[in-house]
């Protein structure tokens, strides 16, 4: 099967200087593929690229070498738009229109008129959660808003493929959630999502496989899964969690030479995180001798949020580079 995207050694400079330009790299030699129905998270710091890859894939920019597919089409391609929609970081209307009249400028975009134009409108508007507000001018919207109508407006063609750039950016803790619905309810239709973020833990939870980017090279590329077990694999010995309830005082301090961190949890019930090297058998046996009651013992595992720490930071700080 086709894939939904893919680029092949993409590389983009930018001049940078006033009296004498010179090439700035933005993006180095990056290749990665995402399938059909895939929800996939592209991951980086500031200035990692992110924003420069999608700018390519939706033909915004021109790469300065290597080349890019999507939908089995170049990028820009007319055909190829038709099934696309897109989100950019930081979406910007005409302030004087309502939330409707926006969203119906963009159906009749993409040739819809009509009453299909109008029920176009209202379904992107409805499934991002602008209600009777669809009748105010944009003025009057918050940041939080604004950026729903800008994803409703890159669902009004109901596309295959659906490419945002920071989505849940200025939105609150329910507006995120809603967002995190919409996307799950995109990928149960079968379309294909790439959105980048910098949200490490939405992408632990919406994606199906992750690429990491530092300083314009691709660092990392796979499901969460598979790169925690790679971590786990190169750093063996990253410890233990021991919970238990009824602890004394004394004895939570008796414990701390052995201990990274003892966290609370509620009356006399703590988290150990014991120190490298420490196995979890002897505090286990002194919890007991103690009068504690263990809960649960646990190895500590990778995160995904330890793992973009451990790729950025083998490739180093980022640059200077442009995004």
């Amino acid at each position: 099967m086709a894939s939904a995207v893919a680029t092949d050694r993409l590389t983009k400079d930018y001049l940078a200087g006033f009296w004498r330009r010179r090439p700035r790299r933005a993006l180095d030699d990056v290749s990665f593929e995402i399938g059909p129905g895939e929800v996939f998270g592209l991951l980086g710091p500031n200035g990692a690229g992110k924003t420069t890859t999608l700018k390519l894939l939706t033909n915004l920019i021109w790469p300065t070498s290597g080349s890019a597919t999507v939908l089995g089409r170049p990028p820009g391609d007319v055909t190829a738009r038709q099934r696309l929609g897109f989100l950019p970081e930081n979406p910007t209307f005409y302030d004087h229109l309502t939330g409707v009249e926006v969203l119906s400028y963009f159906a009749g975009l993409f040739g819809y008129t009509g009453a299909d134009r109008q029920a176009r409108a209202a379904r992107a508007l409805d499934a991002v959660g602008i209600g009777d507000d669809r009748s105010r001018p944009l003025r009057q919207y918050s940041k939080g808003m604004i950026q729903r109508v800008g994803l409703a407006q890159a669902l009004v063609n109901e596309p295959e493929l659906v490419i945002l750039d920071e989505p849940t950016s200025g939105l609150d803790p329910l507006g995120r959630r809603d967002v995190h619905e919409m996307m799950l309810r995109l990928r149960g239709e079968g379309r294909t999502i790439l959105f980048s973020s910098h949200i490490l833990s939405d992408a632990e939870w919406l994606c199906d496989r992750v690429a990491i980017l530092s300083d314009g090279r691709l660092v990392a590329v796979g499901t969460v899964a598979d790169l925690v077990r790679e971590s786990d694999r190169a750093h063996p010995t990253r410890g233990w969690e021991v919970v238990a309830s009824a602890m004394s005082p004394a004895l939570v301090e008796r414990l701390r030479a052995r201990t990274r961190r003892a966290t609370l949890l509620s009356e006399g019930r703590y988290t150990l995180e014991l120190a490298a090297g420490e196995r979890p058998e002897p505090v286990v046996a002194e919890l007991a001798a103690a009068g504690a009651m263990l809960v649960s013992v646990t190895p500590l595992r990778a995160s995904l949020e330890e793992v973009f720490v451990e790729r950025v930071g083998a490739v180093g700080a980022p640059s200077t580079r442009s995004r």
